[in-house]
């Protein structure tokens, strides 16, 4: 089971910084349709700035999931894992009921599962 929730681990770091390079390089339509935003509103430049904003803070935390599997012995890394996921749950449960509700499935259920998973 700790092997599913390693690779599931790796997925979502690999996700989070798939969703920074959607978040800070994508052209406005496509950050449009990828997170349920109108598409006017992305080109003004203040959302184009909180949008790379929120990129880079995906793409630390998918760099942090994969990176800390080089660095820390399998017990600490398990607790770190532990943390990061939980914040991912926690955000994607927030941006769930307000941006949109694909972050349900997107984001939190991957993070859970591997979550759930690392921690049998």
């Amino acid at each position: 089971m700790q092997l599913i929730g390693i690779i599931l681990a790796f997925i979502v770091g690999v996700e989070h910084l798939g969703i920074c390079f959607l978040e800070m390089f994508a052209k406005p339509e496509m950050q449009a349709k990828a997170f349920d935003m109108d598409s006017n509103f992305l080109k003004q430049k203040p959302a184009q700035i909180s949008m790379a904003n929120q990129g880079i803070y995906n793409g630390m935390l998918g760099l942090l999931i994969i990176l800390t599997w080089f660095i820390f012995p399998m017990h600490y890394l398990v607790m770190v894992w532990q943390l990061l996921l939980g914040f991912i749950v926690v955000v994607a449960i927030f941006g769930g009921f307000t941006a949109t509700k694909k972050i349900f499935i997107v984001q939190m259920l991957p993070a859970l599962i591997a979550l759930i998973c690392i921690s049998l």
